[in-house]
């Protein structure tokens, strides 16, 4: 990489700082810090859901998937759940979100079974996502950490490692804490644009370099077996078999897009439901495309770096030649993209990780978790107060960033199954409040504690896969709660609607 390249990746840094900086004096209130005053057009908001589930663990992992031995595009089984839980989410919770003016998801658990079963959930929200996003902050420093060392080769790769989680943590921390929710959407439409260029240079740089183009690349990735699609063996411990993908990436989507204060958010930036409807299935199919086109990636990564003629590629690792399968995509971005393309490659990536969930955090912790213990107090008291949450949690990601970061497994599915292992829970009980009017608070609550210990136990004690842990957990919820209404009096008549679906209208 030449200096060009870091002209460019550091400018775009300090350009997203200034963006946040700039948007900062339009947060007067809270509904402006986390809602854009509801104003945003539903074209933003799908672009912002988009680049929320293109993170850099995307941009990095989903190549290695199919780069690994073994490795093909099964994933994308889990894409088409993907696709199925979003029609359910628009049929089923989106209308409800919408009834009174809401700040966060968890607020709708309040009004359906009382205040500690908002604050178990906004309380589980607050420490998956912590977890998943720290994991995300520490492969962006692994790529900015690689770009630094292509110039210095005999640097310290641990202490740059660490080094780049504290500055892009930091980037971060300042962007969020003034831009607000309104920033992040808007940053998040140019960062599409910008990781989509970033990734096709990426693919055409990759076609060009490898001996026969892209014909050789589907050759090799034909000849071992890259491109098989469906896997449909009922295998519980297996993680990407059309079942587990339909059925697995149904539920998690219905849990991170349906009940995750980090993308329902932005449905409540808009001012009517069908326009978040329409926001929701729009991202959907850029979403699956977007999937492809990194996976393929992954194809043309084999053909370029061609492991397999090396006698050691059957016995090695999976990501033979590299310790995982997040290491190779960075690896040929800083050693093998052109000048100024390797720039906006890598600036594509921080473009991912500026995705921030700090908004998102601070809005629950504000609303569901510190507003209860101080309440009456002003607007402009809690605007301060989520100011500093955001600061807070910004250097807990960073903690948590610096304590994985000599994990070796792929990062993809490491946040995944943190996110699925809480968010099961999570989703049943709002799928209690929908279909089980009669259950009130106490079995509720006896369920969502029944599935965190049941899926803890599952995640520590068995190899079932973690495609299964969302649709696991919410069931377990809803058949624990169901059991134990009947111990305890029914729900009162004036909640039992708060989570009931609705039609759609303009209103």
């Amino acid at each position: 990489m030449k200096a060009l390249d870091l002209i460019i990746i550091f400018g775009y840094l300090i350009g997203i700082v200034l963006f946040g900086t700039w948007f900062g004096r339009k947060q007067k209130t809270t509904s402006d810090y986390f809602l854009g005053d509801r104003s945003v057009p539903w074209w933003a908001v799908a672009f912002s859901i988009v680049a929320t589930e293109t993170s850099t663990i995307t941009f990095i992992s989903v190549p290695g998937i199919a780069f690994a031995r073994g490795g093909n595009f099964q994933f994308l089984q889990l894409v088409f759940g993907y696709l199925l839980g979003r029609v359910v989410i628009s049929l089923l919770f989106i209308p409800s979100y919408f009834r009174g003016q809401l700040l966060t998801v968890y607020q709708l658990l309040d009004r359906r079974f009382g205040g500690k079963i908002k604050v178990l959930a906004a309380s589980l929200f607050v420490v998956m996502r912590n977890i998943a996003d720290g994991i995300r902050l520490l492969l962006t420093a692994i790529v900015l950490a690689a770009v630094y060392i292509s110039f210095q080769p005999g640097a310290n790769a641990e202490l740059i490692i660490v080094a780049s989680i504290v500055l892009i943590g930091v980037a971060m921390i300042v962007f969020t804490y003034f831009g607000g929710m309104e920033a992040v959407i808007w940053v998040e439409v140019i960062q599409l644009g910008i990781y989509i260029a970033g990734a096709i240079a990426a693919a055409v740089v990759l076609i060009g370099s490898i001996n026969g183009g892209l014909g050789a690349a589907t050759t090799f990735g034909s000849q071992f077996g890259k491109f098989s699609l469906f896997d449909f063996s009922f295998s519980a411990t297996k993680t990407f078999t059309f079942w587990s993908g339909l059925i697995g990436g149904c539920f998690l989507t219905m849990s991170t897009h349906g009940t995750d204060q980090y993308l329902v958010q932005r449905y409540l930036c808009t001012d009517r439901p069908r326009k978040a409807i329409i926001a929701l299935l729009t991202s959907g199919a850029i979403v699956l495309g977007q999937f492809i086109g990194f996976l393929f990636i992954g194809v043309l990564l084999f053909a370029f770096y061609h492991p397999f003629t090396d006698s050691a590629y059957l016995t090695a690792p999976a990501a033979f030649p590299f310790a995982a399968g997040d290491r190779v995509f960075p690896d040929f971005i800083t050693r093998f993209m052109p000048s100024g393309l390797a720039g906006l490659v890598v600036a594509a990536i921080f473009a991912a990780a500026m995705s921030s969930s700090l908004n998102s955090i601070a809005a629950t912790a504000v609303n569901d978790l510190y507003k209860p213990l101080r309440p009456q107090r002003s607007d402009e008291h809690y605007l301060r107060v989520s100011h500093i949450l955001t600061l807070v949690w910004g250097i807990v990601q960073i903690g948590v960033a610096l304590a994985v970061r000599n994990q070796t497994g792929s990062a993809l599915s490491n946040a995944l199954s943190v996110a699925s292992l809480i968010n099961g829970p999570i989703l049943g009980v709002f799928l209690v409040g929908t279909f089980l009017r009669r259950v009130s608070q106490p079995p509720a609550l006896i369920g969502m504690l029944v599935s965190c210990g049941v899926m803890l136990y599952i995640f520590l004690q068995t190899a079932i896969a973690w495609t299964w842990y969302v649709f696991l957990g919410s069931a377990v919820t809803f058949v624990v709660a169901w059991l134990a209404s009947f111990a305890f009096t029914p729900a009162p008549a004036s909640a039992r609607d708060e989570l009931a679906p609705a039609t759609v209208t303009e209103d």
